[in-house]
């Protein structure tokens, strides 16, 4: 009970704080949000960004909760510059985001997860969609073990956690990755996302890179059948559920630990190093893998990537977004904020626990802008 009741306390707050119009009036990101260092560089000055509507416009957005926050920020600083566009971005998960797409009940969509064949193919005939990478995060072990404030993890370790064959804190296979830590006799109580989810789908293609059990058995996928543990919705419900329940071990985004303070595993990587999760290991892993940025835009989660300073666990959130807009003003206006986002906005990542896009990435995502039309006609030639 305790669970659900932060969970849906904390789903009614971020979407409340998402609604922002020409005077926001949400919880404003720290100072630091906005002066970031490290972000990747904004498009050249020679480049002309696509102009903004001149009109009142409104877009409805609905998606990953692994954004919210960056998303939030974003939105509030592009309608102080441009105060006519009105963002409502509404935090509910990727499978939820994806679902409104396909309905056509929302202006863009986000996911944290690429739309699989079978999704793409459910869209409305002579639809489609793009998808635009705006970030890359780390999906993190949170937990809430007093008085162990260090704790290393590996792949087959974390995966028979959380296949429940795992069941006490100290744990022989645990405490031989911790040596000279007390670990308790506690239960592990496991907390997983009960929504459809990105971050769920980056968190189950690295269990099932590292575990045949896992990947035999509970599978990879934005929602699977979770051998043990409670659900939680969003990332923000599963940091709020692991807060209150000592012995509690889950996963979310990054920022999302950090804004619950609570403590993060190190994890081990490919070259047998213990990493903390850290903006510097996604980008690691972000900038080894983008040469092969795949022509469709549907890149997988990026696990166990190479390097020693590599975190294990990263992927890319997108908007999704209709390639032929049927209103020309909210295309207009959805171009204009993308491309600020993309350029001006990659300075507000780092600060907020996210890694900006690699120059080649960010490149191929400018130029994708170009292609969305309305009517037939490029919104941005």
């Amino acid at each position: 009970m305790i669970i659900a009741s932060s969970r849906r306390l904390g789903a009614l707050a971020l979407a409340a704080a998402f609604t922002v119009g020409a005077c926001s009036g949400s919880a404003s990101p720290s100072p630091a949000a906005s002066t970031a260092p490290g972000a990747s560089a904004a498009a050249s000055p020679a480049m002309t960004g696509p102009a903004a509507p001149s009109g009142d416009v409104s877009l409805a957005g609905a998606g990953a909760t692994f954004p919210g926050p960056l998303y939030q920020v974003w939105v509030e600083k592009y309608a102080a510059v441009h105060p006519n566009v009105k963002i409502d971005y509404q935090a509910i998960g990727s499978g939820g985001g994806i679902k409104n797409i396909t309905a056509q009940t929302v202006d863009f969509g986000a996911s944290d997860a690429a739309m699989k064949d079978a999704e793409i193919a459910a869209l409305p005939a002579g639809t489609k969609i793009l998808h635009i990478p705006t970030a890359l995060g780390a999906v993190v072990f949170i937990y809430n073990l007093p008085g162990v404030t260090e704790l290393n993890l590996d792949g087959p370790t974390a995966a028979d956690i959380f296949l429940g064959t795992i069941k006490k804190w100290n744990d022989p296979k645990i405490a031989a990755l911790n040596a000279g830590a007390t670990l308790p006799g506690t239960d592990i109580v496991v907390v997983h996302r009960s929504d459809g989810s990105g971050t769920t789908n980056a968190f189950t293609t690295y269990l099932g890179a590292v575990s045949d059990a896992w990947k035999s058995g509970p599978g990879v996928g934005k929602d699977v059948k979770w051998p043990t543990g409670i659900g939680a919705t969003g990332n923000d419900g599963v940091a709020g559920g692991v807060k209150q329940t000592p012995g509690a071990i889950g996963y979310v985004e990054l920022n999302y630990a950090t804004q619950a303070a609570l403590p993060t595993a190190k994890l081990k990587n490919a070259d047998g190093a213990f990493v903390a999760a850290s903006v510097d290991g996604v980008t690691a892993a972000a900038d080894a893998s983008a040469a092969s940025f795949p022509a469709d835009f549907r890149a997988e989660p990026i696990i166990n990537g190479a390097g020693v300073a590599t975190y294990p666990i990263a992927a890319y959130t997108y908007l999704l977004v209709y390639a032929d807009q049927k209103d020309q003003a909210k295309g207009q206006a959805l171009v204009s904020f993308t491309y600020w986002a993309l350029t001006d906005g990659q300075a507000d990542e780092t600060g907020l626990g996210y890694a900006p896009l690699p120059k080649a990435v960010q490149d191929k995502a400018l130029a994708e802008l170009h292609t969305i039309t309305s009517g037939g006609t490029p919104i941005w030639p």
